[in-house]
């Protein structure tokens, strides 16, 4: 698996990611959803270099350009519904992509550490020969990732396939690389350092489905 971790040079994206870590700013919903959806923008920008390109012609108001434009077809997936505002900033750069979306989530078994990842709602379209970008804010253990990928990737067969998440954990990134293609892309804002008793990433930013859409029983 190619991992490609994009905030190791300073720039306004390790600005965002330590605001969405604070606990004071965290009290703003919609000024943290606004920062993870620049967040994507900015990782939609840096994927897209990886991307294969065709020449073209233009005609402007006064002569011909010629010029270049993306050849890959993309398809952005979103697992729910922690992805939606990271979504958003990828659907803001790759404008003519098509959209999915899928549903995953921790079942616990009688309230205990112990879980399942169940994958229930899916609507998507075909990614056969595409390139399928896969969106989740924060990679704890990977089990939620590796659980939706072989959903659906049954039957199709994308082009590649490109991983963008927020803040991942060493485990969730070893996970990932024992149970996925090689040929796999792995994009990271930032690298934490471990997971917790409970999985959960430290010193991470706590519940990014609550902290953008409130809490749920």
């Amino acid at each position: 698996m190619h991992i490609h971790y994009i905030s190791e040079k300073n720039s306004i994206l390790n600005h965002f990611l330590t605001q969405l870590r604070d606990v004071t700013i965290q009290k703003d919903s919609m000024r943290f959803r606004k920062n993870i959806e620049r967040i994507g923008e900015i990782m939609a920008y840096e994927l897209s270099k990886t991307l294969e390109y065709k020449d073209i012609s233009v005609q402007t108001p006064l002569g011909i350009k010629h010029t270049t434009t993306i050849a890959d077809n993309v398809v952005l997936c979103s697992i729910l519904r922690a992805g939606l505002a990271l979504h958003q900033g990828f659907m803001n750069f790759f404008d003519d992509a098509e959209n999915g979306f899928v549903s995953a989530y921790r079942h616990h078994y009688d309230n205990d550490d112990k879980f399942e990842i169940l994958v229930e709602y899916q609507a998507a379209p075909s990614f056969q020969d595409k390139n399928l970008i896969l969106i989740d804010p924060m990679l704890a253990t990977g089990q939620s990732l590796v659980a939706v990928l072989h959903k659906l990737h049954l039957e199709q067969k994308p082009k590649e396939i490109h991983i963008a998440v927020v803040i991942a954990a060493p485990e969730g990134i070893a996970f990932l690389e024992q149970n996925l293609p090689e040929n796999c892309h792995l994009w990271v804002a930032a690298l934490d350092e471990k997971l917790n008793e409970k999985n959960y990433i430290v010193p991470g930013l706590g519940d990014a489905g609550d902290l953008a859409y409130g809490s749920k029983l």
